[in-house]
């Protein structure tokens, strides 16, 4: 939807066409997906936290349908072992985590706060996509994850793994269609972890 999701996206595409060139080289070449960890700069939750700072009675939300995934630093630095361990190469890993509503981070954030509704940034989503329906061609599920498969197999080293199950057609994983979602106690429990302060 803008430049920064745009070079992100020729990142991706740019490293799993790596594999190409791998050659008989024991490399191979994968990416990691996610959203923004909880508390990281860029996420809502600073930006509530400075306006609470600041005495604001009142948090400003941009849309009051927007939802996003929560993952932590240590569920995506866990991500990104899992990637390194099972890698053949051009998979991109996702991690299965939960949704959490905006207004209901405002609520955990700042009990009885009320909230005004500005607008929706230009480029920014509604909910965050991890995996498309384009992507739900080549897709498969497992337990704590979803692999992306690429569409191309380079060499004999890339192998699907058969303990997930693969999607379905049209499927699309998205913080808005996530079947597991956090309640404000548990958006207020998961902030308790956070270093804010910083």
């Amino acid at each position: 939807m803008n430049l920064y999701g745009g070079t992100k996206l020729v990142s991706d595409k740019l490293f799993i066409a790596a594999n190409a060139y791998a050659g008989t080289k024991d490399i191979c070449f994968s990416i990691v997906r996610y959203g923004n960890v909880a508390g990281s700069r860029g996420s809502v939750i600073p930006k509530f936290y400075d306006m609470i700072k600041k005495g604001c009675t009142e948090l400003t939300v941009t849309d009051y349908r927007m939802t996003r995934f929560w993952i932590s630093l240590q569920e995506g630095v866990e991500l990104v072992i899992k990637a390194l361990e099972e890698s053949t190469g051009g998979e991109t890993f996702i991690s299965k985590i939960p949704s959490f509503k905006i207004t209901d981070l405002a609520e955990a954030m700042l009990p009885g706060c009320k909230t005004k509704e500005i607008g929706i940034y230009p480029g920014e989503k509604l909910h965050e996509i991890m995996v498309t329906v384009e992507d739900s061609l080549t897709t498969y599920e497992y337990e704590k994850h979803y692999i992306v498969y690429p569409q191309v197999k380079w060499n004999n080293k890339q192998k699907i793994n058969e303990n997930g199950q693969k999607v379905p057609e049209g499927f699309s994983y998205s913080s808005g269609n996530n079947t597991e979602w956090l309640s404000v106690e548990q958006i207020r429990e998961r902030l308790k972890t956070l270093d804010l302060e910083k």
